[in-house]
């Protein structure tokens, strides 16, 4: 490729098997964040209580560690794209059970957390798989392009499924709104299907307890690669708002379904924004740096969406911590890929993806049962407070994180 071409992030487009697998994200990302939007409301619908959204976290969390960590096992042993596949035909089945039991009329709070227990298992097995999978698509030079390309495609994921979520709830009800998920899934599921090659170089080996230890002394030797998966695993549970949106939707700044939705993908239009940036601007030399700058951003728009009592700002400090927390997603999963050989790519991307599955779904509960014990407003307020404090004592322990660079 010329030397123009090597500097525009969207030359990685121009490779079939690249294109493919972000657009597959792109499908597969709205149809999963369209879900649990749809998911969060349905059952906030049926209970009206904080503690169990909070129950939905914990659920989503507990197979996690196991599933994830087998995920990664496998990915390194098997062919990743089948792997997906499989994942994905188990979350397009519980997106069809959950249309089923909604146009039943024998919705259950019950059954819905076992769907969402179901869910969770087979995202955490797909994840490792699709982490390790893009940096055998492409050289290493341009690794860095096609991770922030794959991050404004998760960003568009993330911020169409909760405004498609919204959109579809004002208008068609929850039943439509997961039968648009699980077309997603299906879309989805054809483009990974069309991906070739991309096993990487490295010689596969059998799924043991051995293998499983080796990722792991890998990610605790690697204090670097453990410093930025641990700033995002606390920022995340302590920040994270996720849970209480229906709540300040509904009750704090009663703007209904719709403005739920809109709410919701604030955080990802922002997050949009900033990707669409990241790809026009040189790669981030600075990793270090970049994330820990965004995490105290991060923190302090989330005390500015607890305090806010104006839709128009609420939608703003959410879109300004979007735009933190993207800047942090492509650092650190630039610096993890970077510094992780492909033999190891998929146990360590295992490891990375327990810690952001634990900050996602432990960040509802920690939400959720705070808000129970007090109010919303201070669980979201001390959330962000404390994610201040998780940035700085980051930096005081592994300063070297703040010196890193490409």
């Amino acid at each position: 490729m010329s030397e123009v071409d090597s500097t525009s992030a969207a030359v990685v487009l121009l490779r079939p098997n690249v294109r493919r697998w972000v657009l597959a994200r792109l499908a597969a990302g709205t149809g999963s964040t369209m879900m649990r939007a749809v998911f969060l409301w349905h059952l906030y619908d049926l209970s009206r209580s904080t503690a169990v959204l909070a129950l939905v976290g914990l659920l989503s969390f507990a197979p996690l560690p196991v599933a994830s960590l087998l995920g990664g096992l496998i990915a390194d042993a098997y062919d990743r794209r089948r792997l997906v596949l499989v994942a994905q035909t188990v979350g397009l089945a519980c997106a069809l059970a959950l249309v089923l039991l909604s146009r039943s009329g024998m919705t259950t709070v019950a059954g819905m957390l076992a769907i969402i227990v179901t869910n969770a298992t087979a995202a955490a097995l797909e994840a490792p798989a699709r982490q390790s999978m893009l940096p055998t698509l492409v050289p290493k030079e341009e690794l860095s392009r096609a991770v922030t390309v794959m991050g404004t495609a998760g960003a568009l994921a993330f911020m169409s499924g909760p405004a498609l979520a919204g959109l579809v709830l004002g208008r068609a009800g929850v039943a439509v709104g997961y039968a648009v998920a699980a077309g997603l899934y299906v879309a989805s599921m054809l483009l990974v299907a069309g991906v070739t090659g991309g096993m990487g170089t490295a010689s596969k080996r059998a799924v043991s307890i051995a293998g499983l230890k080796e990722g792991l002394a890998f990610v605790r030797k690697q204090r670097i690669v453990l410093a930025a998966m641990s700033i995002d695993l606390f920022a995340v549970i302590f920040g994270g708002a996720t849970a209480l949106l229906p709540v300040y939707a509904n009750e704090i700044l009663g703007v209904g379904g719709t403005g739920y939705g809109i709410l919701a993908s604030s955080f990802e239009i922002g997050a949009l924004a900033t990707s669409l940036l990241l790809v026009t601007l040189p790669p981030i030399r600075r990793l270090g740096r970049a994330i820990l700058v965004s995490v105290v951003v991060y923190g302090v728009a989330t005390v500015a969406f607890g305090l806010s009592r104006s839709f128009p700002l609420s939608l703003l400090a959410y879109a300004v911590a979007g735009m933190a927390d993207q800047v942090s997603v492509v650092g650190r999963t630039t610096l993890v890929q970077l510094e992780t050989p492909d033999e190891l790519r998929g146990r360590v991307s295992s490891v990375n993806m327990i810690f952001i599955g634990a900050s996602n779904q432990l960040s509802t509960a920690e939400a959720g049962f705070v808000a129970y014990l007090t109010t919303p407003t201070f669980s979201v307020v001390s959330g962000g407070a404390m994610v201040l404090v998780v940035a700085g004592v980051t930096a005081l322990l592994v300063p070297a994180l703040w010196r890193f660079r490409t």
